[in-house]
């Protein structure tokens, strides 16, 4: 027989440190206040929670134990390369506290909320170790263009094992 080689590369999982995954796409408001209500199948997981400046104009809402995880390897990141300080500093700088109230619901910060763009209709997508909190005119923009490229998206990722 011949020798076949699998020339894929393996891409280990990440550790995570919550009891459930976050998936799915929820719709909710932002009041005046600035106050979001957290979906109620994730509440539990999110008492204590980082939200931060995130990529395509959204933010990342993660539990406490998993930002605790994934602030120090941004903190190691190497000050000597320009996109790595750049990285670190959207990232790190960008970051706050937040804890689901009585209500459900956790306070953005103004500097975020112009930040990704939020009005008062909001889309909240489960990303399996965090949530995005998206403006739902960027989502549903953001959504459309990917979709018409999935075919792309997929045989890229093909290429790492996915």
């Amino acid at each position: 027989m011949g020798n076949y080689q699998n020339t894929k590369k393996h891409v280990s999982p990440p550790i995570f440190n919550f009891a459930k995954m976050f998936i799915g796409q929820y719709s909710h408001n932002i009041d005046l206040k600035g106050r979001l209500a957290v979906p109620a199948k994730f509440r539990s997981d999110l008492k204590k929670a980082v939200v931060t400046k995130g990529l395509d104009s959204c933010l990342f809402l993660y539990p406490k134990k998993e930002w605790d995880v994934l602030a120090p390897k941004l903190a190691a990141l190497s000050i000597a390369k320009l996109n790595t300080r750049a990285f670190a500093r959207h990232m790190l700088a960008g970051a706050m506290d937040v804890e689901v109230d009585g209500q459900g619901r956790i306070v953005l910060p103004e500097y975020l909320r112009k930040f990704a763009g939020l009005k008062k209709n909001t889309v909240i997508a489960g990303l399996y170790d965090r949530l995005e909190i998206w403006d739902e005119d960027k989502w549903n923009k953001y959504k459309t263009e990917t979709e018409k490229n999935s075919g792309e998206i997929a045989e890229a990722l093909d290429n790492i094992g996915v």
